[in-house]
């Protein structure tokens, strides 16, 4: 495990704490999103807070002003801290940290359905019963729609991924048939 990813849990850890202490755990989620979001999603935005030129009292001081008021004071605090500390590469980890760290606290699973269109709330709601029952959590659902798909769903959870695709299942069969044949 790289030193990276160790700071990066610790960060995450810290946030869910004060963030579970406050009753702020879904907020602070939403907030961490928008901001990490932001702040890695421009590449100005990027050169400036990576730029040697600039001082981290004025990166700081960018970042306050331009946070202050629009996130909760722990989203905030930690987000400078990490300008301060030059470890501004971290957001995304501590992005992924924090989800994985609620997810276990709260039973919450992420999981990513692929399809050839886009879902609707039903169709959402349908695929989250089925494999929440599967994970035995609540599953929030990010579908993307992927035009290489024949047919069917791709859903991954984390480090699983659940193929009901038209072309996974194809896939299955052929391997069936060579078996059988050898």
């Amino acid at each position: 495990m790289s030193r990276d990813t160790i700071v990066a849990k610790r960060y995450a850890k810290a946030l869910f704490e004060v963030a579970l202490q406050q009753q702020q755990v879904l907020e602070v989620e939403q907030e961490l999103r928008a901001v990490v979001s932001g702040l890695t999603g421009d590449a100005e935005i990027i050169k400036f807070i990576v730029s040697p030129n600039i001082s981290d009292e004025a990166k700081r001081n960018v970042l306050h002003a331009s946070l202050d008021g629009k996130v909760s004071e722990p989203v905030l605090r930690t987000v400078l801290l990490l300008i301060e500390r030059g470890r501004v590469e971290l957001l995304e980890a501590l992005l992924s940290d924090y989800l994985k760290i609620e997810g276990d606290s709260l039973g919450i699973a992420d999981a990513r359905v692929y399809s050839t269109y886009a879902l609707n709330d039903e169709e959402k709601e349908a695929v989250a019963r089925e494999f929440g029952g599967r994970v035995n959590k609540k599953i929030r659902i990010e579908n993307i729609v992927d035009s290489t798909l024949l047919g069917g769903l791709k859903v991954a959870i984390g480090d699983t991924i659940y193929d009901g695709s038209l072309a996974g299942k194809l896939e299955r069969l052929e391997q069936s048939f060579n078996r059988r044949v050898q």
